[in-house]
């Protein structure tokens, strides 16, 4: 766990009724927010806000209480001599940029070119999951998915590309609709070798 992971308030109590317990200085967190937005906590629209508001972003950051290696941890040595590329395309997410807490919304490709493990498909999309349920920038978040598969898997290669847009450049700032980063990390042999990494690109459908 790195620093980001440490909090005051620790693991989330669950009540009765099953839902999060809000903490009371989170609560009013909100509603300071509220007020010096312009509005009213207490009117009616607004009076259960703070709660479902914590309650929500506990869920927007469900990956600081997950682990990504644990979903690599269950791999298969039968692949029949397997030996190409594994492409999961078109993986969906949404996570907030550290620096506005604003919607980050895209999708994932994720290769690997396995050396003696595979692992479930799923996985994949659960390591990225995993990460993209933080407060995030987009660099950080494709170095990280790669890493996590490097180091665990221990593939012959790694490459992932992410393309995304962000809620901090479309919705205040310069507010410009339809752009989209896209980010990429290359490793071992998708990064030393040219042919691989075209071969890779072409099948994310960026060649």
């Amino acid at each position: 766990m790195d620093g980001r992971n440490k909090t005051e308030f620790g693991v989330a109590e669950i009540g009765a009724d099953g839902k999060v317990v809000v903490p009371d200085a989170v609560a009013e967190a909100v509603r300071t927010l509220i007020r010096w937005a312009g509005d009213n906590p207490t009117r009616e629209g607004l009076r259960d806000t703070p709660a479902r508001v914590a309650r929500a972003w506990k869920e927007y950051c469900a990956g600081y209480t997950d682990d990504p290696a644990k979903h690599l941890s269950r791999v298969f040595e039968e692949v029949g001599g397997y030996d190409e590329i594994v492409l999961l395309k078109d993986i969906p997410f949404q996570s907030h940029c550290e620096h506005h807490m604003a919607p980050i919304i895209g999708k994932a490709h994720i290769a690997y070119l396995p050396g003696n493990y595979v692992v479930g498909i799923s996985k994949l999309a659960r390591v990225l999951q995993a990460f993209a349920r933080r407060l995030q920038v987009q660099e950080r978040l494709t170095a990280e998915v790669a890493d996590c598969i490097w180091n665990n898997l221990k593939p012959v290669g790694v490459a992932v590309v992410i393309e995304a847009s962000h809620a901090c450049m479309t919705a205040r700032g310069v507010r410009t609709q339809g752009v989209t980063m896209v980010t990429s990390r290359m490793m071992g042999v998708f990064r030393d070798d040219e042919r691989s990494r075209k071969e890779v690109l072409a099948l994310m459908g960026r060649g």
